[in-house]
C-alpha cells in the first residue's frame, strides 16, 4: 500500500516547511521515502533561530530542498510549479496569530490571500493532482453549539485571521469547480507539542514559569480548547493527502451541506474530539515543571473566542484515524523537548 501511495504522491510542496506543522510533516513524508520541497520565506514573526533549526533537520535529508521566498511573489511562484511538477502540495504558510491580525492586517492579505491564489493558480497551471490547505478552528467564530461540526455554517468570524481562513475555503471550491483541482481543507484546532510556536499558550506559559514570572490567563481562565498534539496532526495530514477529494454524489444544492460539495472539495476538522478546560491545561503543566504558576487572571481578548471543540466523525470516516494523544503525555513531551532545547 506504501509503494502505491509513494507512486501517486511521490514528490510533494509543502510551504511552510520551516513552521511548526511544517516541520513535523516533512519529517514524516522523508521518513516514508518521499520527496519534499519546502517553501518558507523565514520571516520575523517569531524568533528565526527556530525556524533554522527545524530547517536544519529537514536539510540533513538528501531527498529535501528548501526554496526561500514569500509565496506572495507571483512570478517565483509560478516558476517553482512549472520547474518541479508536484504531485501534491500542503500549504500550511500563513499568517498566524488571532491577536496578530487586530493588529497587522495587511499581512494577513498579503500571506493568507494573495499568497493563497498563487498557490492554487500554481496547482492549475501544473495538474496538481491534491492541494491540502491549513484552515483554522477559528473559521467557527461566533458559534456557540458544541462540538463544532463541519455540517454548520461558519459565516461569523470574529477575527480577520478566521475571515482568511474560510476565505481560503471559498476560493478552493471555486478552482475545484472551475478546473477540477481536488482540494481538502483542515480545520486545525489547538496544535501544540515539541518544537512548538513560541506564541502559543504553552510555550509562553513554559518560559514565564522558569523565569519566575506569572502567566496572563484570559477571559479569568474560563476557556476550553481541544488540544491537539502535533504527531496527531502529522498523521491525519499524511494520511488526507493520500485520500484525494472527490465529489459527493449525494450533494444537494436545496440543501447544500457546507462540508462537501458536488465538485471534489472538502473540509474536515481536525482536533482531539475533547475539551479541555485551560486551568486543568496549566494544571498537567505545573506538574510536569514541577512549580506552581502565578496566574494574571485578565479578561478575554478581542478576536478570541471561549471554547473550541472538535466533532472528527467525518475525518474517521475517510480516512480510518482519530487525534487521540492525552495532554498528561502531549505537555510532558513538550517540556522534556523545552528544557532539552533550550537547556534548562
Amino acid at each position: 500500500m506504501l509503494r502505491n501511495r509513494l507512486r501517486e504522491m511521490r514528490k510533494i510542496l509543502i510551504t511552510g516547511a520551516a513552521g511548526f506543522i511544517g516541520h513535523g510533516l516533512a519529517l514524516r513524508l522523508l521518513a516514508e521515502g518521499r520527496d519534499v520541497i519546502g517553501l518558507d520565506n523565514l520571516n520575523e514573526y517569531y524568533d528565526p533561530q527556530l525556524k533554522q533549526d527545524r530547517l536544519s533537520q529537514l536539510q540533513a535529508h538528501d531527498r529535501f530542498r528548501h526554496v526561500q521566498f514569500d509565496m506572495a511573489e507571483r512570478d517565483r511562484t509560478a516558476d517553482l510549479f512549472v520547474a518541479e511538477q508536484f504531485d501534491a502540495v500542503v500549504n500550511l504558510a500563513a499568517q498566524a496569530g488571532v491577536r496578530y491580525s487586530l493588529v497587522n492586517p495587511h499581512a494577513y492579505v498579503d500571506t493568507n490571500l494573495v499568497g493563497f491564489v498563487n498557490i492554487l493558480e500554481g496547482c492549475r497551471q501544473t495538474s496538481v493532482k491534491h492541494l491540502v490547505y491549513a484552515s483554522s478552528s477559528s473559521v467557527y467564530g461566533a458559534n456557540t453549539r458544541m462540538p463544532f461540526s463541519v455540517h454548520d455554517n461558519v459565516d461569523h468570524p470574529v477575527s480577520l485571521y478566521a475571515a482568511s481562513k474560510k476565505a481560503n475555503e471559498l476560493m478552493a471550491h471555486t478552482y475545484s469547480h472551475l478546473f477540477g483541482i481536488p482540494t481538502t481543507g483542515l480545520r486545525f484546532f489547538t496544535v501544540y507539542g515539541p518544537w512548538g510556536r513560541p506564541d502559543m499558550a504553552l510555550f509562553l506559559f513554559t518560559r514565564a514559569m522558569l523565569a519566575g514570572q506569572a502567566i496572563d490567563v484570559f477571559n479569568n481562565g474560563n476557556m476550553e480548547r481541544d488540544f491537539t498534539f502535533i504527531d496527531d496532526i502529522v498523521e491525519g495530514v499524511v494520511r488526507v493527502i493520500d485520500q484525494v477529494a472527490v465529489p459527493d454524489p449525494y450533494w444537494s444544492g436545496d440543501q447544500p451541506d457546507p462540508a462537501t460539495s458536488y465538485c471534489p472539495w472538502r473540509v474536515f476538522n481536525i482536533g482531539n474530539n475533547k475539551k479541555e478546560s485551560l486551568m486543568r491545561y496549566i494544571e498537567v503543566l505545573e506538574d510536569c515543571l514541577g512549580c506552581k504558576a502565578e496566574k494574571n487572571f485578565l479578561p478575554m481578548q478581542d478576536g478570541d473566542v471561549p471554547a473550541t471543540y472538535a466533532d472528527v466523525t467525518e475525518l474517521v470516516q475517510a480516512v480510518g484515524f482519530q487525534p487521540s494523544t492525552s495532554i498528561e503525555v502531549g505537555v510532558r513531551k513538550f517540556v522534556d523537548w523545552y528544557r532539552e532545547y533550550y537547556r534548562v
